[in-house]
């Protein structure tokens, strides 16, 4: 008794069959998974007197967030200043840093009183960006040029490297630093490591090497086929 199997175009349909409910579901999982580890604004917890560092991306070792938050504790008992600092993954589609820093700092506190001597630091590690936002008190103490820079320059500094803990912990002492009365310690220091020696032709260079190499082509040419020539002549 002989097996007849399908032919091959039934087989190709079978697995195609097979293949699309598989394919769907993975596809709907991650445009599922997308905006899930996106942070909104009101997935933010409450904030408690107690509450100076928030890690939602989970990038923060437990020494360095503890330290940061003795830091942060002290300066709010010393000098009635709050700074609060938020790690984020991902933004919403349509937020931007500044925009959920913003959103945040006014939820959290809803009055200019409730606003006056707070400072609110934010960072997202997806696009490696953060922003910062401070109430009218702190402007008198620290200015939006060095707020900003905080933001710009002491974080941005080492999150281009992925060093999320040395980001909060410089942007902890130069926060501190200035709403504490002491000198402004400023951004980071960047070493330039980029070399100004030449390591690329130029396009006149490439066409005389270009050139050079077409004479002495033809000279060699020129050279060796009348020899050849001779010598095939007279053979």
């Amino acid at each position: 008794m002989k097996h007849r199997f399908p032919p091959i175009c039934q087989v190709k349909k079978y697995i195609r069959y097979l293949l699309l409910p598989i394919v769907s579901i993975v596809l709907a999982t991650q445009l599922l998974a997308l905006p899930a580890n996106a942070t909104g604004v009101y997935e933010i917890p409450p904030l408690s007197d107690s509450t100076w560092l928030i890690d939602r991306a989970e990038v923060f070792s437990p020494i360095n967030e503890g330290k940061i938050n003795g830091t942060l504790e002290k300066l709010a008992q010393e000098t009635g200043n709050q700074v609060r600092m938020v790690a984020i993954r991902r933004l919403d589609y349509g937020e931007t840093i500044q925009s959920f820093t913003d959103q945040l700092f006014e939820q959290w506190f809803s009055t200019p009183e409730a606003q006056a001597h707070q400072t609110l630091l934010v960072i997202d590690t997806l696009t490696h960006t953060a922003g910062i936002r401070t109430g009218e008190a702190v402007k008198a103490i620290m200015p939006d040029e060095v707020a900003k820079s905080v933001a710009s320059e002491t974080v941005l500094v080492p999150l281009r490297s992925d060093k999320y803990n040395q980001a909060f912990a410089d942007a902890s002492d130069r926060i501190v630093a200035v709403l504490t009365g002491k000198p402004d310690p400023g951004p980071p220091q960047v070493a330039s490591n980029i070399s100004v020696e030449k390591n690329f032709t130029s396009a006149e260079e490439a066409n005389t090497s270009n050139s050079t190499v077409w004479v002495v082509g033809l000279l060699i040419v020129a050279t060796i086929v009348p020899m050849v020539t001779y010598y095939w002549y007279v053979k």
